[in-house]
Parts: structure tokens; C-alpha cells; sequence
């Protein structure tokens, strides 16, 4: 119903602020990578998401509408309210939970406040399939920095070398150089073997 909010900023805190909108003011619920993207100045404009319950009506503000779509996702899934969206949305960046849910890594959804092992894996199982598609993830392209050290240590058995020492040295050169490419890691690993 309300999608973006626009206005004078009149309080600023880590976990709301107020928007005064041609006399009247909104309090916004925001997350912690909101209130660290919210530039100086006294004009701000807010994405918003709109929470309508029996006993209130709650606005929530985001920097960017990736961010929102992440928290809409969030809250779609049985167990994850507004307040543990909000919560993984500041201890996380948006692209971080993302990420993390694309590649199914339980150990970082669960590493947020308030969220157990079973609560980690269902946000997983029902979020992974629709934020691959939204997003357009290639579920080898975010994990590019693994698949590359795979290749890398696939090709360095094949040339005879044994596999645990090479992993020790492909584990040295991933270290200095994250961002290699396969043959960059190759070529520095026969360097060293």
C-alpha cells in the first residue's frame, strides 16, 4: 500500500527513524545496514514495507528495494517474523543472506540471533529455488572461489600429484590470491610442488 516514503529526516536512530512527510511524521523500523546507508542531510527517501496486524500497523524502511525483497522473502517463511528478518538483515548484508541461502550455508543463516538449526534449514529449503530464480544465481558462480580450487586440484591429480599435498599447497595460494583463476592456481601450484 505504501511503497516508498520521502521526506525530511527528523530522528535518526540504529533501529528507527522518523520521516516527516508534509506534516506528518512515520516512524520506519530499519535495519542496521539501512541505518549504515543513510546518507547526511536532511532529505531521505525510504522503501518501505507495510505489516498489518490486529493490534497495529508497523512500517518498515529499506535503503534499496533488494533489501526489501529480501525481508518480504524472509517473512514469507513459517517461523521468521518481522523482528528476526530485521535481525539478519543487521547482522548480514543483504547479498550475505542471499548468498548464504543460495548455496545453502546453514552454519551462517544459523549464526544470526534467534535462529535455530531446523528454523535455518527450512528458510533454505523454501527460499533457495525462488532467490536462484529472482536473482538469476548460478549456483557454481557463488561458490566460484570452491569450484576454481576443485578444478585446480582435479587437473593436479591427473598431472600424478598426490592429492593431499597438493591441497596443502592450492590451500596456501587460495589464501594469498581468494580470486584466482583455475589456471593462476595451477600454474603457482606446480611452482611449489
Amino acid at each position: 500500500m505504501i511503497t516508498h516514503i520521502q521526506g525530511k529526516l527528523t530522528e535518526k536512530n540504529p533501529t528507527h527513524v522518523v520521516i516527516d512527510c508534509n506534516g506528518v511524521g512515520y516512524l520506519l523500523n530499519i535495519s542496521l545496514h539501512t541505518y549504515s546507508q543513510i546518507p547526511e542531510g536532511e532529505l531521505l527517501k525510504l522503501y518501505t514495507h507495510l505489516q498489518v496486524k490486529e493490534d497495529s500497523h508497523t512500517l518498515y524502511g529499506f535503503s534499496s528495494l533488494a533489501e526489501r525483497e529480501i525481508f518480504r522473502l524472509l517473512i514469507s517463511v513459517s517461523g521468521i517474523g518481522s523482528s528476526i528478518a530485521r535481525t539478519m538483515l543487521s547482522s548480514l548484508t543483504p547479498k550475505q543472506v542471499r548468498e548464504g541461502i543460495a548455496t545453502g550455508d546453514v552454519a551462517l543463516i544459523q549464526s544470526i540471533k534467534g535462529i535455530g538449526a531446523k528454523t535455518a534449514q527450512r528458510v533454505i529449503i523454501e527460499l533457495k529455488d525462488k532467490i536462484i530464480k529472482i536473482y538469476d544465481i548460478d549456483e557454481v558462480s557463488v561458490s566460484q572461489g570452491n569450484t576454481n580450487k576443485d578444478e585446480a586440484l582435479s587437473a593436479l591429480e591427473v598431472l600424478g600429484f598426490v592429492k593431499k599435498q597438493a591441497e596443502r599447497v592450492v590451500d596456501k595460494i587460495m589464501i594469498a590470491q581468494p580470486d584466482a583463476n583455475v589456471e593462476t592456481i595451477i600454474k603457482q601450484a606446480l611452482k611449489n610442488l
